[in-house]
């Protein structure tokens, strides 16, 4: 499917692009009579939408059941279609006329991403969450088919290093359902803390929670703020969150890392690991030499009702448990370790960390549950489908589980990390990422199952920074994400950014300039060594920012 051979002179404010868009003549008013219609299964949704448009246009846009073979002029139709099938179970179709706006998809999921699309329609100012008068509340006559690229379009929030919190948290939900994404990747835990309530292990959240001071600088600085840091969230914070984010669409994936990054868990629960500690929440940042003792068998139960209570907590097929950076050094001088390689017939310490991920994979599945790590994970005995997300080394290998039929999300660390600064990583280098390596052959892509951008929060402690670090570049990954590779162009992309960072204006969200998001040539030669210091940010007025 193509766009029209008119689309070029009519380039919608929608990121991610649309797969088919066709101008029409004339507008669609949005008044006080305007009512919403929708079939009875989409009431819900009907609703969602009506609670959207009312703040900043005082319409009240009453929620009506569709008559049976008849709607309303002035109104918009929200409804279920067999006949779309074609456009798979995320894809919608949007007809505007003078007389209504008719939103159509297979699915009610198809219909909200239809409703996000209405949304960057409008004019920004309907993101405002009070009044705002003297706005002309219409829309340009038109028809919309649309369907995603990918089926897994992600951002992953490390929440361990630094504490955010839920209002952040929801907000940034809000942002992805905006642009049709659809999994939020939650690392909740790691060397400088744990951030998620375990019934069963109180220590964790009341020791593992919080830290005494925080690297500041970089990676190569020694400095520390003197300042402590904690937080964490509830399971009814948790529950809350989920449901939230089920509503947008959005699945959430947990992260619990293991058998490395730990120390916050080992400063807890000493006796995990192999020396048996003491150990203090890390204040500084990088790989931790103590990890999970894999010789322990207690051990894997403490792990394992760990994740039964996240698999309460998380109704995602999907758990994630990390798997990267886990250094052997403590492996190799525990007894504990030692006995389990002998035992096992294993030839050294790598075949150990093959040996616990495939425990904890065997258990996730007796649970119903699929296991997702970092590629580090990957080896020959490793269950086919168990989901890798490729950030750096080993592409080869990558490529070769692809080609066996392994799954794989793809998060390059140089186009896609998020908390690297914009010298290293500028805007347009982003969004010229394909997800599909180049030397795959085309029968393998579909085991590419999208794209995830992650943000690390090293040097991230608040809103204003987050944000700034995120966008514009998320918008980027969504239209990876989303829009039809024929179909992306970066300058129709810039032109359609102008309007959405009107939209972050109206929200709130800090986001860097155009100057910053494409810095200049002998900025990016230097670009690499940026990615050991914390990153600067120009310092904005954020008071209006949560």
């Amino acid at each position: 499917m193509t766009h029209q051979k008119n689309h070029t002179q009519y380039t919608p404010s929608i990121i991610p692009l649309p797969v088919k868009l066709t101008p029409e003549t004339g507008q669609f008013a949005f008044n006080h009579e305007t009512i919403i219609e929708c079939d009875p299964e989409l009431k819900k949704i009907g609703e969602f939408l009506q609670n959207f448009l009312y703040p900043a246009t005082t319409f009240e846009f009453n929620v009506k059941i569709i008559p049976p073979n008849h709607f309303n002029t002035n109104s918009i139709v929200l409804k279920l279609d067999n006949g779309l099938s074609h456009l798979g179970l995320e894809g919608y179709s949007i007809k505007i006329t003078r007389e209504n706006v008719i939103i159509s998809a297979l699915t009610s999921i198809g219909i909200f991403y239809g409703i996000q699309s209405l949304r960057q329609l409008l004019p920004p100012e309907i993101d405002h969450s009070n009044e705002v008068k003297n706005v002309n509340w219409g829309v340009s006559c038109v028809q919309i088919e649309d369907y995603p690229r990918f089926p897994w379009r992600g951002f992953m929030l490390d929440d361990a290093r630094h504490f955010l919190g839920k209002e952040i948290v929801l907000k940034i939900l809000d942002l992805l359902a905006l642009l049709k994404m659809n999994v939020f990747h939650w690392h909740l835990t790691d060397d400088q803390g744990w951030r998620i309530e375990i019934k069963k292990y109180p220590k964790l959240t009341e020791i593992g929670s919080k830290r005494t001071s925080s690297q500041i600088g970089g990676f190569i600085s020694k400095n520390q703020d003197g300042i402590p840091h904690q937080g964490y969230y509830t399971q009814d914070d948790i529950k809350e969150i989920v449901t939230y984010a089920a509503n947008r669409g959005i699945n959430i994936i947990p992260e619990i890392e293991m058998p490395g990054h730990c120390i916050a868990a080992l400063s807890a629960y000493p006796e995990m690991s192999c020396s048996g500690g003491p150990f203090d929440v890390s204040s500084i940042v990088g790989i931790h030499k103590d990890v999970f003792c894999v010789g322990k068998e207690h051990v894997f139960t403490f792990l394992q009702n760990i994740l039964k209570e996240i698999m309460t907590l998380f109704p995602s097929e999907i758990i994630h448990i990390g798997g990267d950076e886990v250094p052997k050094t403590r492996w190799k001088q525990c007894p504990d370790c030692q006995a389990r390689i002998k035992m096992e017939g294993f030839e050294d310490e790598k075949d150990l960390q093959y040996y616990f991920t495939n425990r904890i994979v065997t258990f996730l599945a007796l649970h119903g549950k699929r296991t997702m790590g970092w590629n580090q994970i990957l080896n020959d005995t490793l269950p086919i489908d168990v989901i890798s997300q490729y950030w750096m080394f080993d592409k080869k290998k990558v490529i070769n589980h692809l080609k066996r039929g392994r799954k794989i999300v793809m998060s390059k660390y140089g186009r896609v990390y998020l908390d690297y600064g914009y010298a290293f990583t500028p805007l347009k280098k982003t969004y010229a990422y394909d997800p599909i390596p180049k030397k795959l052959a085309p029968q393998f892509h579909q085991n590419v199952l999208g794209i995830e951008a992650p943000l690390w929060t090293e040097w991230v402690r608040n809103a204003h920074n987050l944000y700034w670090q995120i966008f514009p570049r998320l918008f980027a990954v969504a239209e990876t994400g989303w829009t039809q590779k024929i179909l992306k162009s970066y300058t129709s992309f810039t032109s359609r950014l102008h309007t959405l960072s009107k939209r972050l204006d109206c929200l709130g969200i800090n986001y860097a300039r155009e100057k910053e998001t494409n810095p200049t040539f002998l900025k990016r030669l230097f670009g690499i060594f940026t990615i050991l210091v914390e990153p600067k940010r120009p310092t904005r007025n954020a008071s209006i920012e949560s």
